[in-house]
């Protein structure tokens, strides 16, 4: 626990519910005078941004926040939820990064990208041990069978070498990545555009509850907080500034996923991409992350994933390789004799060194090599392969 004050604590919640996260003007007053001096300049009206005073005029009309603010706390405490802030032990230190986010787009999300005020946690692990290894996947809502399969497995292999896969809680690659997580009996947070008290949507409710167990739900909306549209794309910065990494499993062409890949980029954090199918349009999105952005890597596995935001050397995935045969390191003399030997029958020395091209000494030379391989046998007054034996069976007789 760190040294804020009750006063302080509630007073970053009531700004919460005045002004959505990220808020510019209210991040930079907070930062300069204290939540609670903060709070009562924005009550007073004696802030620059006339949009934050019509905002803030509005929200009083409809309730005290610091009433509103006590009621949350006294209603997280029934729940087991707790708030976590700035100076705290378990404040999850990357998303400070925040602080300096910039975006070339335009909006108001766009550009109130600040770091959150507070979070609300519900589950017993501490929050920044919890997201210290942690990897965010993400994806469509209308994910396809190869982005559910892809995102499940990844999760899992994550999971299972004890990262946290984090995520939004969403239908489609955010449930498969939670799930993959859940089912290698590891460490999942998901990061609600919510109150905690009602994680959205409600058919994953079964899947939530699940999570309180193993991991957390985390969300910087007050207790009661509906699921508004508008509060995913702002929930998207937390997740590209808290976690070590982000992977993007499929995004349609405009999406909530492409948008936060576009915060990771920005924040300098290993953005991943999985191909999809070109005929795909659930993987136009990353397509264009691929073609547009050199600093994007494609993954395909949980250890290409881990190549990415472990330690150097940590990890080091194995190039992939087909089926290796005895042929394959042979020097290129040796493979063009055996190349000449027939697949069927026998040719003399002779005729391999007219069909190899090379002279009887060299040929009689690398058929003695060949032949201490087990490559080719002496059968009939010519040279034969070597068939491959297929594997022993390993049923019963």
């Amino acid at each position: 626990m760190s040294g804020a004050t009750l006063e302080e604590r509630a007073a970053r919640v009531a700004l919460t519910w005045l002004a959505e996260p990220g808020n510019r003007t209210v991040w930079t007053l907070v930062q300069q005078a204290g939540a609670v001096a903060t709070l009562q300049h924005v009550l007073d009206g004696d802030v620059p941004d006339g949009r934050l005073r019509s905002a803030v005029k509005a929200r009083t009309a409809v309730g005290d926040p610091r009433r509103i603010a006590e009621i949350a706390l006294r209603r997280a405490e029934r729940l087991g939820a707790r708030l976590v802030v700035p100076g705290d032990d378990e404040w999850p230190s990357r998303v400070d990064d925040l602080a300096g986010l910039e975006l070339d787009t335009g909006g108001r999300i766009n550009q109130d990208t600040r770091p959150p005020l507070c979070f609300w946690v519900r589950g017993v692990w501490p929050l920044e041990a919890t997201l210290e290894r942690s990897v965010a996947i993400v994806g469509a809502r209308a994910a396809t069978s190869y982005g559910a399969h892809v995102a499940t497995d990844m999760a899992f292999g994550l999971a299972e070498r004890d990262w946290t896969v984090l995520s939004g809680g969403a239908f489609g690659v955010d449930a498969a990545a939670h799930r993959g997580a859940l089912a290698a009996g590891g460490r999942t947070v998901a990061v609600l555009a919510c109150g905690v008290d009602r994680p959205y949507p409600v058919g994953n409710s079964a899947m939530f509850e699940q999570i309180i167990e193993q991991g957390l739900l985390v969300s910087e909306w007050p207790i009661g907080a509906e699921p508004l549209r508008h509060r995913f794309l702002i929930r998207n910065r937390v997740i590209a500034a808290v976690t070590a990494g982000t992977v993007v499993v499929e995004a349609a062409a405009r999406s909530g996923a492409t948008q936060t890949m576009s915060r990771v980029l920005a924040l300098n954090r290993p953005a991943m991409v999985v191909p999809g199918p070109v005929t795909s349009a659930m993987s136009v999105g990353c397509h264009e992350i691929l073609r547009g952005n050199p600093y994007s890597r494609l993954v395909t596995s949980a250890l290409d994933v881990l190549e990415e935001v472990g330690r150097i050397g940590e990890y080091l995935a194995e190039p992939p390789r087909g089926p290796e045969h005895r042929r394959d390191n042979l020097d290129e003399e040796s493979a063009l004799v055996l190349e000449a030997v027939p697949p069927r029958g026998t040719a003399t020395p002779e005729e391999l060194a007219a069909a190899a091209r090379m002279s009887l000494r060299t040929v009689l030379r690398r058929l003695s090599l060949l032949e201490v391989a087990g490559l080719v046998t002496r059968r009939d007054g010519g040279i034969a392969l070597v068939s491959e034996k297929p594997p022993e069976s390993t049923d019963p007789i």
